[in-house]
């Protein structure tokens, strides 16, 4: 699993005009082809009256899983453009369609790929960013003694106290960045001299907007 990676917060629909055009950009966060794929169909369907559906998507750890389809417009004018903008964004699981009402001035190659990237873009913008970092969770178990040392030491440091559970002992779950196990697990032990029962959960990711 990546220790970081950047990815879409929010679904949204968000509409531009350009030379009369109409060019909405459908962003959503995906985790499977099947899923974006899903979600192309739904916004072609909503807008089957629209003079294009043009769509991306770029999936994966290694960005494996990736498509662009220009929908009628002329080919390498609108998917590969939008599909460029997730690449120079670093952007992974996530899905773009931008559909075009088209307003009866053509735009030309150039002006297409602009228009396209530029709907792409300001969608993006619009659902905002966030990076994922991996944590490893601990469930951490101490005497109602060691309670206070431990919340005030776990919220003065880098480590994040996420839940507690309090009952014959008190149970603490705190997130700890990825690779700084060893460290954490030290910083515990010496924290409650030995006292705490320390183990690991497995691990999830915690999200903070860019």
């Amino acid at each position: 699993m990546l220790s970081t990676y950047f990815t879409v917060k929010n679904f949204v629909e968000h509409e531009i005009i350009i030379q009369k055009s109409r060019f909405i950009a459908h962003i959503l966060r995906v985790t499977s082809e099947e899923e974006a794929q899903a979600f192309i169909a739904s916004v072609k369907k909503d807008h089957w009256n629209a003079t294009h559906n043009c769509s991306c998507y770029m999936i994966g750890e290694h960005d494996l899983i990736q498509k662009a389809n220009d929908d009628g417009e002329p080919s390498g004018t609108a998917g590969v453009p939008m599909l460029d903008v997730l690449k120079k964004q670093r952007l992974k699981d996530t899905a773009v369609v931008v559909t075009r009402y088209f307003g009866g001035i053509k735009l030309g190659a150039g002006g297409l790929i602009r228009a396209y990237s530029q709907a792409t873009s300001e969608g993006i913008r619009a659902a905002g960013i966030v990076k994922r970092n991996l944590m490893t969770i601990y469930k951490v178990t101490v005497d109602y003694t060691l309670l206070g040392k431990v919340e005030n030491e776990t919220r003065a440091s880098s480590y994040i106290l996420r839940d507690s559970e309090y009952m014959e002992q008190v149970t603490l779950w705190i997130y700890v960045n990825a690779k700084e196990e060893a460290d954490f697990e030290a910083w515990m032990t010496d924290l409650t001299h030995g006292k705490a029962h320390i183990k690991r959960e497995g691990c999830d990711y915690i999200e903070e907007d860019v």
